[in-house]
């Protein structure tokens, strides 16, 4: 899929509303190996809840993912090892992680080696990387002023995704945006946004472990909220930017706040119109665009690593 194909005014209006903010298949086994003294495991296991956005009136009730992959898997648990509810793996994977069956065997947490077919039954997919979690999916927290203006404060770089679609990409971005050291994702409140799901932990391979994802009800207003509090905010084009220097990419110049657009339609025009500049990586032509997540990349790298 293109990304940045479209000029704006392609793209729906939004309300040019200032309030911005907000008040407030299944898993089964059968006869699968047992690694160990295990709780024994029911023939079905229900499956995650779809993880998701929040309601208007807070952060997003607790929902479950599945984590595939070891290196997924290690992050969860040294990040929030009371999230993990269950581990299925097969048995060469299985004798790579015998502290993580430990702490699971004291919490009386079903684990368990399984035969491949039932592993890729668990992880509804044959990517699983011979490991699944399934977890606790973190909250997603809604982003106020006060947020806003203490990560202005503190300089915070921040990632700004206007309804990316696909979650593959969004677990792309997550893994450079924590490679580059950004903290936080922010993306707005609207089913065509892609939410932090099975499929982006599995492409993010531990990144979204390493960030937080936030969101706002109106990115529109959120964006020039952005401008109004300090931030320096970047907004990627197909066509019309430029890709240069100014003064805020040095230290002791403005925050940083990078604002992508979606797959097929680029940036709202509501959101466009909100950046401080708008810059366009320069391209032989020969292709219209190049993939939001490896637009990401080349901005992050751009815009923070060189510095």
């Amino acid at each position: 899929m293109a990304h940045f194909s479209q000029r704006d005014s392609a793209v729906r209006a939004t309300a040019r509303s200032n309030d911005w903010r907000t008040s407030a298949g299944r898993e089964r086994t059968r006869g699968g190996k047992l690694g160990g003294a295990q709780p024994s495991l029911p023939a079905t296991v229900p499956p995650p809840a779809v993880a998701g956005g929040g309601g208007r009136s807070g952060a997003a009730r607790s929902e479950e993912v599945r984590l595939c992959g070891l290196t997924a898997v290690r992050a969860r648990f040294a990040r929030d090892p009371d999230s993990i509810q269950r581990l299925f793996f097969d048995l060469a994977t299985g004798r790579q992680v015998g502290a993580i069956s430990k702490v699971l065997a004291q919490k009386k947490k079903i684990y368990r080696c399984v035969e491949p077919v039932e592993l890729e039954k668990v992880a509804g997919t044959m990517h699983h990387g011979g490991i699944v979690a399934v977890v606790t999916a973190k909250e997603l927290r809604v982003a106020t002023r006060v947020e806003l203006t203490g990560w202005a404060r503190q300089r915070e770089a921040l990632l700004v995704l206007d309804r990316v679609g696909n979650a593959h990409n969004l677990g792309a971005i997550a893994r450079t945006a924590a490679f580059f050291g950004v903290a936080r994702i922010i993306i707005p409140e609207d089913p065509a946004a892609a939410k932090p799901n099975d499929a982006a932990y599995r492409v993010s391979e531990g990144g979204l472990e390493q960030l937080e994802v936030w969101q706002v009800p109106k990115l529109g207003a959120f964006v020039r909220e952005l401008a109004a509090a300090g931030y320096e905010v970047v907004g990627a084009a197909t066509r019309g930017g430029r890709l240069d220097h100014g003064p805020s990419d040095r230290r002791g110049g403005k925050p940083l706040a990078l604002v992508l657009g979606n797959e097929e339609q680029g940036l709202a025009s509501e959101v466009a119109a909100a950046c401080t500049q708008l810059v366009t990586i320069p391209g032989t032509g020969r292709v219209e665009s190049l993939n939001v997540s490896v637009a990401a990349a080349v901005l992050m790298w751009e815009l923070w690593a060189r510095r």
